[in-house]
């Protein structure tokens, strides 16, 4: 899909910024109450820890569709379930979590989240490339967790939104950025969490009848 040639000045007087804050926020409210069950694949080689992943997920209203120690076993149950999202260790058996996240991101499955014992930049960096939408690092608690998983998805879901209105990879990697840097001021000015950001571009872009690039490009010429 091609792009809409009006600039942000054009949108501007459509569109109140200011406005953005507790329509989100009203927003996530119904679609949180109304969200459907998410389906989870776990993915981790200590059964102590996996079995604890297990009960809080359980216990938040995740189904958990499949349990792997290893690697190879996380990839095949997540071609098999297609959940909505994968949880793993880095460090597995048969396939390292960082190897089976790579497969799992070519083959369009779920978006994945890594839990990994070091933070380390080199680490962080390997998990982003290999298509990784977040990590946790252990030891983790439930507030840890859940939001991390939340993100990941809605990362994802993000991509797969754009890559739909723009079909160009290039245009698909300026429209992100314009879309990520407008996300960002409306977490920072306005208060809103990073799927809440984009949930209200995504809806300002529909109701607008505008792409998500000029109503990014817009938000970032009010806001910035």
């Amino acid at each position: 899909m091609s792009e809409n040639s009006s600039t942000p000045q054009d949108s501007a007087e459509t569109i109140d910024v200011s406005a953005a804050a507790e329509p989100a926020a009203a927003e996530t409210t119904r679609a949180d109450s109304n969200r459907p069950v998410r389906r989870v694949v776990v993915a981790e080689d200590e059964a102590l820890i996996r079995l604890d992943i297990v009960e809080i997920l359980s216990a938040q209203g995740f189904d958990v569709v499949g349990q792997a120690d290893n690697g190879e076993d996380a990839v095949s149950l997540a071609q098999e379930h297609r959940p909505d999202v994968v949880l793993m260790d880095v460090k597995m058996p048969k396939m390292d979590g960082i190897s089976a996240a790579e497969h799992i991101a070519k083959e369009r499955i779920a978006p994945v989240v890594l839990l990994t014992a070091f933070s380390q930049k080199e680490l962080v960096d390997r998990a982003t490339e290999a298509g990784a939408m977040a990590y946790v690092v252990k030891p983790f608690t439930e507030n840890d967790l859940i939001p991390s998983i939340e993100v990941a998805i809605s990362r994802y879901e993000q991509i797969k939104a754009l890559e739909h209105e723009v079909t160009d990879l290039k245009e698909q990697f300026e429209t992100r950025k314009l879309v990520d840097r407008a996300k960002s001021l409306l977490i920072t000015k306005m208060g809103l969490t990073e799927p809440e950001a984009f949930r209200w571009i995504q809806k300002t872009s529909m109701d607008r009848r505008l792409s998500m690039r000029e109503v990014a490009e817009t938000i970032i010429a009010q806001v910035a």
